[in-house]
């Protein structure tokens, strides 16, 4: 396959009613990456089941469930051109019970698209989702002032929710300046691909330009190999296929690779990419690779492929700084909720709290203080109930990244600062 474009991973986040999918499907729709007679399918579909004005959304809602419930569960991935890059699109689910697949969606991404409503403005998962964005390291955004088709492409309700959202992402440790606010409408397709004439008042770019403003991150291919599975299939005929994506480090047909923690190993036959065979694979690049000598069973969803000779090592206790994002109560010594690490999710019991620190310049509030609570920032110590792969910030920062979640919600999010190994 041959890599004409730079590639960039792209998530789009928001409350779950602000038309992400739609604004996704248009997208695709325009660029030209989706056929007209799928388009008309899903038409008809739409109309069929009473939904018309979901047919863009239908594009990435591809599961039958999905399209009769009207929400979107799973990550699909789809591609797109632009000018300058090509992107896979990673929709992450709005809904509250599917933010860990939003999770595992942000913490691959490179940049993101926040979808505000100008009807509604922010809401609690808008918060929700810039703050996990920006604490997994996706540090590029732009933000698309959606549904303008409702609000009658007034120019002061996009003045108004773009200041509200300036306020939120500057609080956050995002820079304001920096970032595009776009009025958009997904549904009728205003300064998504196409300049709108809705908004003469309007003399900046559509998604699409701002899109090609996104720098490539460094591909980090000079440190180990980091292969979060998220997925293992077992194939007729070719045999096991583990898919993920590579976080650091290269993978080429003939390597040998080694699973942690579950320990299965086997060699590499072939590797695909977007359906096509490829010779190597680098960070960025969200694969399936056939693995002699190891069977299904062998591997789960949350291990790391690594090669032998610089396997990650299971961790058996970390140190780490985290943000309570939102908790009902406090969070004391001996809490033991999921972390969801990369692909992985651990119950892990929190062992001491070490400091609260002040969340943006960093400086000690308090030693060993007995709870947290929603707002603060903390070192804490954790031990997982079973060993795990979390790499430190400072070597692999990609395989560092959590959040916490607890009674259906993400209660935390953070970063691991050291590791004691097994």
């Amino acid at each position: 396959m041959a890599r004409e474009k730079e590639h960039l991973n792209l998530v789009t986040i928001g409350h779950v009613d602000h038309g992400k999918s739609t604004l996704v499907g248009r997208i695709l729709f325009d660029t030209g990456s989706i056929r007209e007679e799928t388009m008309r399918k899903l038409k008809d579909l739409a109309k069929e089941l009473k939904k018309e004005t979901f047919e863009f959304a239908f594009v990435m809602d591809k599961l039958k469930e999905e399209r009769e419930r009207g929400v979107t569960i799973d990550i699909m991935h789809q591609r797109f051109e632009t000018k300058k890059y090509y992107f896979t699109i990673i929709d992450a689910p709005g809904h509250r019970d599917f933010i860990k697949n939003m999770i595992t969606g942000t913490s691959q991404a490179d940049c993101a698209i926040l979808v505000v409503s100008a009807k509604d403005g922010i809401q609690e998962q808008t918060k929700e989702h810039a703050f996990l964005a920006k604490i997994l390291g996706v540090n590029q955004i732009i933000v698309a002032i959606n549904k303008m088709d409702a609000v009658n492409y007034d120019q002061k309700v996009y003045e108004q929710v773009t200041e509200q959202v300036k306020k939120l992402l500057a609080g956050i440790g995002y820079k304001v300046d920096e970032i595009e606010f776009i009025p958009t409408s997904g549904y009728k397709g205003d300064n998504v691909v196409k300049k709108s004439e809705n908004m003469p008042w309007y003399k900046g770019k559509t998604i699409v330009e701002a899109l090609d403003d996104f720098k490539v991150p460094p591909k980090p291919i000079d440190k180990p190999l980091r292969i979060p599975v998220q997925d293992v299939y077992s194939i007729t005929g070719v045999g096991t296929v583990p898919v993920g994506r590579v976080e650091t480090g290269t993978l080429k047909p003939g390597d040998k690779i080694v699973f942690v923690p579950s320990g299965g190993n086997g060699e590499v036959k072939s590797i695909e990419m977007h359906h096509e065979q490829i010779e190597q694979a680098v960070p960025g690049d969200n694969i399936g690779f056939n693995v002699r000598g190891v069977s299904k069973k062998d591997i789960k969803r949350g291990d790391v492929a690594c090669h032998p000779q610089d396997a990650a090592k299971p961790v058996k206790e970390f140190t780490a700084h985290i943000i309570v994002l939102n908790h009902p109560s406090v969070i004391s010594k001996g809490y033991t909720p999921v972390f969801h690490i990369h692909t992985a999710q651990v119950a892990c019991t929190i062992t001491e709290i070490v400091k609260k620190i002040d969340p943006k310049t960093g400086a000690a509030l308090a030693e060993h203080p007995d709870f947290i609570k929603t707002g603060d920032a903390a070192i804490v110590k954790v031990k997982p109930t079973k060993p795990i792969i979390i790499e430190k910030q400072t070597e692999i920062p990609q395989l560092a990244r959590f959040a916490i979640r607890d009674m259906g919600q993400t209660v935390a999010a953070g970063v691991c600062i050291d590791t004691v190994t097994a």
